[in-house]
C-alpha cells in the first residue's frame, strides 16, 4: 500500500518540478495549520481548569477534581509520540503535505466530537473515558502536524534564513493560545456560570470544524517541499524511517529530547498551571485570569520573531544557551512574583512568555538540523514529542502537587532543574546537532 502511495507521489512530485511554492504561500501554510492545531490544543487545557473538573470528575475535593482533570490533560502528550511515529513514517515515505493534511483531520475531529460528549451527569463514568479517547485523538494528530509544519518551512527555506523561516509555525502556539484564550474571554463575557457550565464550554469545540476547513484549504494549495522532491528523484526515502532514526540517530534524539525539555515545562507552569493557581489559590475572577493569560499570549508571539532574527545574526545554538540560562535564573523569581498577588503574576506571565517566545522560536529548527531528508520528519517529531512527554505531559500535575506539597518555591526549582538539564544536552550537542 505505501509502495502504491509512493509511486503516485513520485510522479506527482516529478510532474510539478517546475512549480515552486512561493514564500508568502508556505508561511502561511505552516503557520495557519500549527495556529489551528494549537487552538484545538489548548481549548482543552483551558477547560480542563475552568469546567471539566465539575462536568466530568464530580468530587467533594476540588483539588482532586482538578487533578483527575489533569491527568486526562497529560494522555494526549503520551499519544503524541505515535503519533509522531505514524505521521512520520508517511511523512518520510509519501511527502510532507498529504501528511499534514491527514494530521490536520485527525486533530480536527478529535476536538469536535470533545464538543458533542455527554457529561458525567448524563452517562457516568463512560464521560470521563470518552473524554480521554478524544484527548488522545488529539494528541495523536499534533504528534504528526509539528514535525511537518516546521518541514514545510525550512525545507523551503532559501540558504542561509533556515532559522527565520522555521520560526513561522512556531508562531501557531501563540497565535492558537491566544485565540482559545480569547474565545473563552468572549464566552465569559457573554454567558454566566450556569449557561457556560450547561452547553457554553462547548462552542469553541465544536466551532474547530470551521478553522479546520479553513486550514484544510491552505494546506491543499501548497506543493511538495524541494528537498523532499530531491529525495525522491535520489532514490533516498527509505522502507522504514522510524527504523533507521533508531539505528543511526539515537544519540540525536535523546539530546534533542532534553533540549526541549525546559521549553516544555515552562510553557505549561505558565499556562495550564498558573490559570488554576489564579483561580483556585488567587480566586481570581476567570476574566481576569484569561485577561493575564492573553497578555502573556502576546508577549509569547512578540519574542518569536525577534529570536529568529537574533539567531540569524548570531547563531542559534548559542541564543538557545543564552534563553535558557536565562530560564534557569527566572526560576528563583517565580515564588516572589506569584506571592506579590495579581500584580506580580502579571509581571511573571510577561516574562516568562517572552522567555517562551525565545525558546521556542528556534527549538523547531534546531530539533530538524542533526536529521537527513528521508527521516527528518520522523525525527523531528518523535524528538519533540518524547519531550512533550517529559518536559508538558505531567507539568501541571507535578507542580500543583509541589504547590501543595511545598509551596511555590518548589514549582520554582522543578523549572530550574528543567533548565539546567537542557543546558546540559545543549552544550553536549555539536554546532550542527542544534
Amino acid at each position: 500500500m505505501t509502495d502504491a502511495i509512493s509511486k503516485v507521489s513520485s510522479t506527482s512530485a516529478s510532474s510539478k518540478s517546475a512549480q515552486v511554492n512561493s514564500p508568502a504561500r508556505v508561511l502561511t501554510a505552516s503557520v495557519v495549520g500549527t495556529t489551528i492545531e494549537f487552538f484545538d490544543f489548548y481549548v482543552y487545557a483551558t477547560a480542563a481548569v475552568l469546567v471539566f473538573p465539575a462536568l466530568f470528575f464530580p468530587t467533594s475535593d476540588p483539588n482532586a477534581a482538578l487533578l483527575a482533570s489533569f491527568a486526562t490533560f497529560s494522555i494526549a502528550f503520551f499519544a503524541r509520540p505515535l503519533g509522531a511515529i505514524v505521521f512520520g513514517h508517511f511523512g518520510d515515505r509519501v511527502g510532507r503535505k498529504t501528511t499534514l493534511v491527514a494530521a490536520l483531520l485527525t486533530m480536527g475531529i478529535s476536538t469536535v466530537v470533545i464538543g458533542m460528549v455527554p457529561t458525567y451527569s448524563s452517562i457516568g463514568v463512560l464521560a470521563p473515558l470518552l473524554l480521554a479517547l478524544c484527548r488522545f485523538g488529539q494528541g495523536f494528530g499534533l504528534g504528526g502536524e509539528w514535525g511537518g509544519a516546521v518541514l514545510l518551512a525550512t525545507e523551503n527555506a532559501p540558504e542561509g534564513k533556515r532559522s527565520w523561516y522555521g520560526m513561522f509555525p512556531q508562531l501557531g502556539a501563540p497565535l492558537g493560545l491566544f485565540l482559545s484564550s480569547g474565545t473563552f474571554w468572549i464566552i465569559l463575557h457573554t454567558m454566566d456560570q450556569e449557561q457556560l457550565l450547561t452547553w457554553g464550554w462547548r462552542i469553541p469545540f465544536l466551532a474547530s470544524i470551521i478553522l479546520v476547513g479553513v486550514g484544510l484549504w491552505v494546506r491543499l494549495s501548497i506543493t511538495e517541499t524541494p528537498e523532499f522532491k530531491k529525495a525522491i528523484e535520489k532514490h533516498e526515502r527509505v522502507e522504514v524511517p522510524i527504523a533507521e532514526l533508531f539505528r543511526n540517530y539515537k544519540r540525536s534524539i535523546v539530546l534533542g529530547t532534553f533540549v526541549a525539555l525546559a521549553t516544555f515545562v515552562l510553557f505549561y507552569i505558565g499556562t495550564a498551571w498558573l490559570l488554576a493557581y489564579n483561580t483556585k489559590t488567587l480566586k481570581l475572577p476567570l476574566l481576569d485570569a484569561l485577561a493575564i493569560q492573553i497578555a502573556g499570549s502576546i508577549a509569547f508571539g512578540i519574542f518569536i520573531p525577534l529570536i529568529g532574527k537574533l539567531a540569524e545574526r548570531f547563531g542559534r545554538r548559542e541564543m538557545l544557551i543564552l534563553t535558557t540560562v536565562l530560564i534557569g535564573l527566572f526560576s528563583f523569581s517565580l515564588p516572589v512574583l506569584l506571592g506579590m498577588g495579581e500584580s506580580g503574576v502579571l509581571i511573571f506571565i510577561l516574562v516568562a512568555m517572552a522567555l517562551m517566545g525565545m525558546t521556542y522560536g528556534l527549538i523547531g529548527t534546531a530539533l530538524a538540523a542533526p536529521f537527513p531528508t528521508q527521516v527528518r520528519y520522523t525525527g523531528a517529531s518523535i524528538t519533540f514529542n518524547l519531550a512533550g512527554i517529559f518536559g508538558a505531559s505531567l507539568a501541571p500535575y507535578i507542580a500543583t502537587s509541589l504547590q501543595a506539597s511545598y509551596g511555590l518555591a518548589y514549582v520554582g526549582y522543578y523549572l530550574g532543574a528543567a533548565a539546567i538539564i537542557t543546558l546540559i544536552c545543549i552544550l553536549a550537542s555539536g554546532r550542527n546537532e542544534v
